[in-house]
């Protein structure tokens, strides 16, 4: 991996860009806001895909394969972590000198002259910046924003606006979010994770404290979640807040406090604020989504916009690409796809799934990600999966690890409390197969995970439609 240095001092002018890994959510989004921009924009990708087209329809030169070649006369180089540090048009930058970006940095130079939103949490960051995004639209405004999934009303993944406010999902895996000049933060949830380059939970702490005290306008956090009240507590304890701080969530004195939620379909919210109700059916499903929609709230309001109107922009939200996505009901089973992969995440995932299944059984397909995260998490994700009827597990998608023979996804069905409610399955087409045999109409079939698992979800609309009949 390469971690980004945060003391590197990002040019003014970068010249031209090459982007390596431009088909990346986050990078396809950043190379299509600076190509607008007028900068002179390349990239490289290992494999094509519709972000890459989508550049390439655009006007972007993008080659297919990493070669040191594909730098050709760029000036600035931008990389994601993920990368290798012996990849090859990584390698050429390092040896013409060139200043080497990490994207967050490329992200900090388009946001520099703009009011920056930051999202960050260890969950729910993809969502909640797609509903700030949508309802500030739904308000009026023109915001400039960068996700790192495409959000479904919008068609897109990163606008640049006309206003002054600039919302982007800040990712502290690897302390990028301390990177930006941040006047408005939100913090969704501080649960430790990522303890693999954070070295120890005290570190992950410490990174959200300095992440929220950076706020300069305003700090908008959770009021339940035991992490970000920790960190808030850290920062009244060690020198005050420097922003005004508004709390959401169920707790008596929220700022934004939930009243109720109703999640028997797409979630019914009603909030609290300032002594007043308001109350909205939300376009997405789910308890925890509510309580998202809750945060995003706060900073509307926050921000001086009024409370209804904030709630009713929010609830027009529809999600975003691969978090709780419908995929249709194939031979009458009900077909999703998210993008989870942390235990807490696929526990309110579940919770979510099972109140949509109703009646059904939910049936769950999910491939691990990461053998360091499977190795440390496998017992709490045998946990959060005991929710569903039963889990398919498949093998681990190991992307920037080097392989662990020692570390399989049967060490996660081998930690069921229940053994016969979960099966290790490391060939899809047999997965698929078990799908169709453990299923039938009225069922919800789910598939979870943060690697390529989401390739597998035609060949099960297939399976389903041709073992129970046309969609």
């Amino acid at each position: 991996m390469i971690y980004p240095d945060l003391e590197l001092e990002i040019p003014a002018n970068l010249g031209r860009v090459h982007f390596v890994g431009i088909g990346g959510a986050g990078m396809s989004a950043i190379a299509s806001m600076m190509h607008a921009a007028g900068v002179t924009v390349t990239g490289s990708d290992r494999g094509a895909n519709y972000s890459t087209q989508a550049l390439e329809q655009a006007g972007v030169r993008v080659a297919i394969g990493h070669a040191a070649e594909n730098v050709g006369d760029a000036d600035t180089l931008v990389v994601t972590g993920a990368l290798s540090p012996d990849n090859p048009e990584y390698l050429r930058a390092v040896e013409r000198g060139i200043p080497v970006l990490h994207r967050s940095q490329a992200l900090a130079w388009l946001a520099r002259s703009k009011r920056l939103v930051a999202v960050a949490g260890a969950h729910g960051k993809t969502t909640s910046t797609g509903m700030l995004a949508t309802a500030l639209r739904g308000l009026g405004q023109d915001p400039s924003f960068v996700n790192g999934s495409v959000i479904a009303g919008i068609g897109a993944a990163s606008a640049a606006g006309s206003d002054d406010l600039f919302v982007i999902e800040a990712d502290e895996s690897d302390k990028s979010f301390l990177i930006y000049d941040t006047q408005v933060a939100l913090i969704t949830n501080v649960d430790p994770e990522h303890l693999d380059f954070f070295g120890s939970r005290d570190n992950f702490m410490a990174a959200f404290e300095e992440f929220a005290r950076g706020a300069s306008e305003l700090l908008v956090t959770s009021a339940d979640d035991p992490g970000a009240l920790e960190v808030l507590a850290r920062l009244r304890g060690d020198g005050g807040v420097h922003a005004p701080v508004r709390t959401f969530g169920f707790d008596a004195d929220a700022d934004v406090r939930i009243v109720s939620v109703d999640t028997a379909g797409h979630a019914i919210l009603e909030l609290e604020i300032a002594g007043e109700r308001f109350a909205e059916q939300l376009g997405v499903f789910g308890r925890y989504n509510a309580v998202n929609a809750a945060g995003v709230v706060a900073v509307l309001t926050g921000l001086g916009f009024d409370a209804a109107d904030s709630l009713r922009a929010v609830a027009a939200f529809t999600g975003t690409h691969r978090r709780f996505e419908p995929h249709g009901e194939p031979g009458g089973v009900r077909l999703f796809d998210d993008y989870a992969h942390h235990p807490t995440e696929v526990a309110a995932l579940l919770e979510s799934a099972r109140s949509v299944a109703g009646a059904g059984k939910l049936i769950v397909v999910h491939q691990p990600h990461l053998y360091s995260r499977t190795r440390l998490f496998h017992r709490e994700f045998a946990a959060a999966f005991a929710a569903a009827d039963h889990t398919i597990v498949l093998e681990i998608d190991g992307v920037r690890e080097a392989p662990d023979p020692t570390t399989t996804g049967e060490m996660v069905t081998a930690a069921f409390a229940d053994p016969s409610r979960a099966s290790y399955i490391d060939s899809w087409d047999r997965a698929t197969q078990a799908v169709v045999e453990l299923t039938g109409p009225g069922d919800l079939v789910l598939v979870v995970g943060a690697g390529t698992v989401y390739k597998i979800v035609p060949q099960l609309a297939e399976a389903l439609g041709g073992a129970f009949g046309a969609a």
